[in-house]
């Protein structure tokens, strides 16, 4: 039988053991709102494929669960940068073609034909290696032949990648099913690169098809080609960031997005503090005032930048309060003096609404010098998604 204990007013009591409750740092991502920037996005292309990006775990939106609602809306493919990423994703039911957009090697070959995964290629020993796999499977293979045109990652030249598909589209069991192509800068306003990028793309796809190679799937268009710039929609496009509620467009605007993802929690203790008192790590902080300092069960271990210390901001009671201090692995502190009747309990908003505030992904990258992607995605897998 278990010690008892003593509670704050000296009474003995017996633990009894219970169901375990989460903490209440959760991210809650709305599937609804994922489905309408997934409607802003097919009411943009004319009725052209849908590769949507559901890399890094959905851009920290979870994998699986935005997968499957995307599946229930049509969406024609998934892009992932990992072939464990598919893997999961074939583990969860999902049927649709999965893309790997980053390397893949020789020796995962297997892999990826027992997987049903399209690989992006742009090296012969690789899709040898498929080849041989897929005889051996005695399945056909399908691959997407990805050209540099100007990003300055991955990828053949132009002129080299029109040399390789012919000779790729010989070997057995492959079928070059794709041709796709990156964006520099496609966000920016000024889209005289992003040009120059489409023009190196169009001529070579039109050698591919003077030297009789089809290649049915041609794709360019990221969020910000799909929200901007017509000209490279082709045959498929490959939404990512926009499919999550943020325009990546340098002219801003309203995109017609509703933001997926909140990050929330709550006041895990609150005490008043005389003025001239110092908070956190390094006393960066010190208080001008008598005032209340809240402390949330949240930090960067969850993903609440460290350099949001002093400057970002959070919501409670539907007001902005800001971040008192350094922020700590696993706790932040929030001067909430200036919120009448703040309480241990409260409801916390990080990234989300809250009243009539919100604070957007977007408004959190600015404040650290970042970008929304990095933001969502460094959520970390700690913090439980709930899907509403």
């Amino acid at each position: 039988m278990r010690a008892p204990s003593t509670d704050r007013e000296g009474l003995s009591r017996t633990a009894v053991p219970g169901p375990i409750v989460g903490r209440p740092t959760v991210a809650a991502v709305d599937l609804d709102a994922l489905a309408h920037n997934y409607g802003e996005v097919t009411r943009r292309i004319g009725g052209r494929k849908v590769l949507a990006m559901v890399k890094a775990q959905a851009y920290g939106h979870g994998a699986v669960a935005v997968a499957k609602r995307l599946s229930a809306l049509g969406v024609s493919m998934f892009g992932v940068a990992l072939v464990e990423e598919g893997i999961e994703l074939r583990n969860a039911g999902i049927s649709q073609p999965v893309l790997v957009m980053s390397p893949v090697f020789a020796d995962q070959a297997e892999a990826v034909i027992e997987a049903r995964l399209t690989p992006v290629v742009f090296n012969a020993s690789v899709v040898r290696a498929l080849s041989a796999a897929a005889v051996k499977a005695g399945v056909s293979q399908a691959v997407h032949v990805k050209v540099d045109t100007g990003m300055g990652r991955l990828g053949l030249t132009p002129e080299d990648a029109a040399v390789f598909v012919p000779e790729i589209a010989g070997l057995p069991a492959i079928v070059v099913e794709g041709a796709m192509t990156h964006f520099a800068d496609a966000d920016l306003r000024d889209k005289q690169f992003a040009a120059t990028q489409m023009e190196r793309f169009e001529k070579f796809l039109k050698i591919v098809e003077d030297r009789g190679v089809q290649v049915p799937l041609r794709h360019a268009a990221n969020s910000a080609a799909v929200l901007e710039y017509d000209r490279a929609l082709f045959t498929m496009v490959r939404p990512g960031i926009m499919l999550y509620g943020c325009n990546p467009l340098e002219s801003g605007g309203d995109a017609g997005l509703r933001p997926v993802l909140s990050l929330r929690t709550k006041i895990a203790f609150l005490k008043k503090m005389p003025k001239g008192t110092p908070v956190s790590y390094g006393r960066t902080f010190v208080t001008q005032r008598e005032s209340f300092i809240a402390v949330i069960p949240a930090g960067y271990a969850d993903g609440i930048d460290r350099g949001l210390s002093n400057r970002g901001e959070a919501l409670v009671r539907g007001r902005r309060v800001p971040i008192a201090g350094r922020v700590c692995m696993d706790m932040t502190m929030l001067d909430v003096t200036d919120v009448p009747g703040a309480a241990e309990g409260d409801d916390v908003v990080l990234i989300g609404s809250q009243g009539q505030e919100r604070i957007t992904a977007d408004e959190v990258a600015a404040k650290i010098d970042t970008i929304s992607y990095e933001v969502l995605c460094g959520i970390s897998s700690r913090v439980p998604r709930i899907y509403v």
